[in-house]
């Protein structure tokens, strides 16, 4: 059984969800060029207008048509900045389970915007798409993203022990795998900790 998620957008008091466009090329290299996203995640380093190009207009766009999830670019309402980006990924249809993942732009930082999307990316999972469970996963020493995943609801459910493969800058500059360990945690319709994130949603044209 599979599925495929609408083509929307979703608004918050401060925030906009929405697909991304080529107009976000740019400020999307440059906030994945950060060191915490290159620590925390698996993506290229340097990470290249040509990679951000590529995952936009290609890669992103298949997570929605081909039923595996959905990515939301994430804009300050006020400014229509790039704050950053929440994807849906590892979608059951079946179970009715995804996985979130998240990264805030480093300007935007401090600010709860990573709480407020994925919150608001939750409740219209639950609410609009009848979704049963998201997940999240965190490596053990980003306790960032830990604090977000408390502050939305979540529940710890167990550690996987040397599952993933952070990175790691040395005194040169350069930069080492590290293997560490990950918390799952979970989040259901009855978790969720607020109901104001998520103000309304609409299709994208």
């Amino acid at each position: 059984m599979t599925g495929t998620f609408p083509n929307v957008s979703i608004s918050t008091e401060r925030l906009v969800l929405r697909p991304f466009e080529e107009s976000d090329i740019e400020a999307y290299a440059e906030m994945m060029n950060d060191e915490l996203v290159t620590a925390w995640t698996s993506v290229p380093r340097p990470y290249t207008e040509a990679d951000a190009r590529h995952w936009i207009t290609e890669l992103a766009p298949a997570e929605r048509t081909e039923g595996r999830g959905i990515v939301f670019a994430v804009d300050e309402f006020l400014t229509q900045r790039l704050v950053g980006i929440v994807h849906l990924q590892n979608t059951d249809w079946r179970v009715r389970s995804a996985e979130i993942a998240y990264v805030i732009a480093p300007w935007a930082r401090g600010e709860g915007y990573a709480s407020e999307a994925a919150l608001a990316t939750a409740q219209w999972l639950f609410q609009n798409q009848k979704f049963e469970r998201l997940e999240l996963r965190t490596t053990a020493d980003n306790t960032a993203s830990q604090q977000v995943a408390q502050k939305i609801g979540c529940i710890s459910e167990g550690v996987l022990r040397n599952a993933w493969i952070a990175r790691s800058r040395s005194g040169d500059g350069t930069w080492a795998d590290v293997r560490t360990d990950v918390i799952v945690w979970s989040l259901l319709p009855e978790d969720l900790a607020d109901t104001s994130g998520f103000t309304s949603h609409s299709d994208w044209n």
